[in-house]
């Protein structure tokens, strides 16, 4: 391989904020990688796109790979326009893409946003389909940041993402552990929505509500919180278990719902911290953008909770994302048993496009 890769990584989460693509540049140091964000931007989804992708479970099966192709192609058509932009001479595009169904304890999960597609798009090697691998080989299919988090900031003693699910990463005892730990921006952003907000700005609107202790011991009786080992998240345990709770609480001023929720997030978070003894964290996603959580959350452990600069806020999942395409290039494991269950640690990605001149 060269010492040097210039990688776009994209990322859409569970939040429906929109895509976000960055373009990261990997320098070989003699031992490790070294990164940098060149550039980043997030595309927000149109009211089509937002409809299209929300409907998609329930719409008939020959619309699932008609969207899939669909989606591809529009994912290479925003990665034109930002190379056009800002004059990028790009390696390799390594696509998370936006997951429609994820049950590993059925043994599948579907990220859509066809790899060929975006490389017959854009022209460029993709590397695609990152969690397919692990679910056959008994995983969770996630979370697959880890690697990304020990190899990049090994600084921090974790790492925790507050995106449309909350999850973390860290190292104990010399073995890395991760998984997700509760909903967040997939609820509160809905939530906000059902009040006439895109989302809460700095969480002001749930800052402004009681919180309601009923509600909350509800909330944090759900099963999954007692799981141990590898865990993971998806819309369809939303729909199933979080979104009946809630229901039955329906007759709630949704100001204090919002306060509820948020207090329960800061809960679940606050009790991984403190159980296993973590000292400094660093916070990235859009939830570290919500004063009211972060306070909350701060309110119940001593950890240390460190907020980057605004740019690894935003996009580093699609930093690490990148980063997994390059390693998944390079041949090397990507994705740790330790976390996600699986058999094996392994390489994940499936590969589109001439990838000869790369190596």
């Amino acid at each position: 391989m060269k010492e040097k890769y210039q990688v776009i990584g994209l990322m859409s989460g569970s939040s429906m904020d929109g895509v976000d693509l960055a373009c990261c540049v990997f320098n070989w140091q003699g031992a490790n990688w070294a990164y940098e964000i060149r550039c980043a931007e997030t595309i927000p989804y149109s009211d089509m796109w937002l409809a299209r992708l929300q409907d998609l479970p329930q719409q008939s099966m020959e619309v699932l790979p008609k969207t899939n192709a669909f989606y591809g192609r529009y994912l290479g058509q925003l990665i034109n326009q930002f190379i056009a932009k800002n004059k990028l001479h790009v390696d390799l595009i390594a696509s998370h893409g936006h997951t429609i169904f994820h049950q590993p304890e059925s043994g599948f999960t579907l990220q859509i946003g066809d790899g060929a597609a975006i490389a017959a798009e854009t022209n460029l090697p993709v590397v695609s389909d990152f969690r397919n691998m692990d679910i056959a080989l008994g995983g969770q299919g996630a979370p697959l940041v880890p690697m990304g988090d020990m190899l990049l900031f090994s600084e921090y003693e974790a790492c925790l993402n507050l995106g449309g699910i909350s999850n973390i990463s860290f190292s104990k005892l010399d073995k890395t552990l991760a998984f997700d730990i509760s909903p967040c921006n997939s609820i509160l952003n809905t939530m906000a929505n059902q009040l006439g907000r895109t989302y809460d700005d700095e969480g002001k609107m749930a800052a402004s509500g009681i919180c309601q202790e009923d509600l909350l011991d509800a909330l944090n009786q759900l099963p999954y919180y007692q799981k141990k080992g590898a865990k993971s998240l998806g819309r369809e345990w939303i729909q199933a278990e979080f979104w009946p709770v809630l229901k039955n609480f329906s007759s709630l001023n949704e100001i204090d719902i919002l306060a509820t929720f948020s207090q329960h997030i800061a809960m679940q978070i606050a009790a991984c911290l403190n159980q296993y003894t973590i000292s400094s964290v660093l916070v990235t996603g859009g939830g570290a953008f919500n004063t009211f959580l972060i306070q909350q959350i701060q309110e119940k452990t001593k950890v240390k909770l460190v907020i980057p600069k605004t740019e690894l806020v935003q996009y580093k999942e699609a930093l690490i994302f990148a980063f997994l395409g390059l390693q998944r290039l390079g041949n090397e494991i990507n994705v740790l048993a330790s976390v996600t269950g699986a058999k094996r640690d392994h390489v994940s990605g499936a590969l589109h496009g001439n990838f000869a001149s790369l190596l």
